[in-house]
């Protein structure tokens, strides 16, 4: 007699049968690692609501590349801390900027290592937002020039993948345009196509310096309540040349990264955001959660979802508790 029901837990019996059976996992290529690289020398200074993350002058950043590759990680992006800002954010297209020069640096050093370059003006800006503002108002299409320059300084200083961030319409395609007329043909843009308007950006905005100074970023980033809107978002940036696309944040919105899996044939990149990393930080240091458990959970949740790849602040711990687990 057939038995009535199905012993499913039979796959679950032992680690080695779990580990045989397992769907998802975590591999150190999946993993791209943010740094935030700061004017001066000797700097090293730990962001307040991001324990374990920090700011780094250029000689303290070649250091931390050095741990890097060692643990097995193969992407970074970077970000820009820049002293001085103005209202057209003239240094994120400088030629010495911060960002460009941090680029020649460690591509001179490290040149098998992926060096992506966050291009926005936000860091750069003594207004904070993401284009150039007018009577209060982000103007988009004059905006669209200067994201053009950054590209293309940043490729001019050695970065490997341009990853624009600033949400305007017509980005993507500006700046393909922009790096094919220039030379750079062979440049892929990462998009952070579907980058929705949400509270988990908080910790970032310290760390990079960010945060508006008037308003909010509501008329050029989504609203959380949107699923339709980014499918069209992410078509559109596909359409204009993006190369890979990005969905930020990422733990909330783990159906828009499905979704835009199942629809588009480039690759997803999750954005693992400062406000998700802070709270299971916070709560480990209360004792709350079991950081590792959680962490790990929360990343192979987003490769389940439809990541190709996850950019996170966990990224060196991860390698490490994998290479324990080995």
């Amino acid at each position: 007699m057939s038995q009535p029901f199905k012993r499913h837990r039979r796959l679950r019996q032992s680690a080695s049968i779990r580990r045989l059976v397992r769907e998802v996992t975590l591999q150190p290529s999946d993993l791209i690692y943010p740094l935030f690289v700061t004017e001066g020398r000797q700097i090293k200074k730990e962001v307040p609501s991001m324990p374990g993350v920090f700011q780094y002058s250029l000689d303290e950043l070649m250091e931390e590349i050095k741990e890097v590759i060692e643990l097995g990680i193969s992407a970074i992006i970077l970000f820009g801390v820049p002293i001085h800002k103005d209202a057209t954010g003239t240094g994120a297209y400088a030629k010495d900027g911060i960002v460009q020069r941090a680029l020649r640096q460690v591509k001179a050093s490290f040149p098998r290592l992926t060096v992506i370059a966050d291009t926005c003006l936000c860091q750069f800006t003594d207004h904070g937002h993401c284009g150039l503002v007018e009577a209060g108002t982000i103007q988009n299409d004059e905006s669209l020039s200067l994201l053009v320059q950054t590209a293309i300084s940043q490729a001019e200083a050695g970065a490997d993948v341009i990853a624009p961030s600033n949400m305007m319409d017509g980005f993507v395609y500006a700046i393909r345009k922009g790096l094919d007329e220039a030379g750079y043909q062979h440049v892929p843009i990462m998009s952070y196509a579907v980058k929705y308007a949400s509270a988990f950006y908080g910790p970032f905005r310290d760390a990079a310096h960010s945060a508006p100074s008037f308003g909010d970023r509501k008329t050029y980033q989504m609203d959380p309540a949107n699923r339709a809107e980014a499918l069209r978002e992410a078509t559109s940036d596909v359409e204009e040349g993006a190369d890979f696309l990005i969905v930020k944040p990422a733990l909330s919105y783990l159906d828009i990264i499905r979704d835009v899996k199942n629809t588009l044939s480039v690759p997803v990149v999750a954005y693992n955001v400062s406000g998700e990393y802070a709270m299971i930080k916070a709560a480990a240091q209360n004792g709350w959660l079991d950081e590792q458990a959680t962490v790990l959970e929360k990343l192979v949740s987003m490769k389940r979802a439809g990541a190709d790849l996850i950019l996170t602040y966990h990224a060196k711990e991860v390698l490490r508790w994998l290479a324990q687990s080995s």
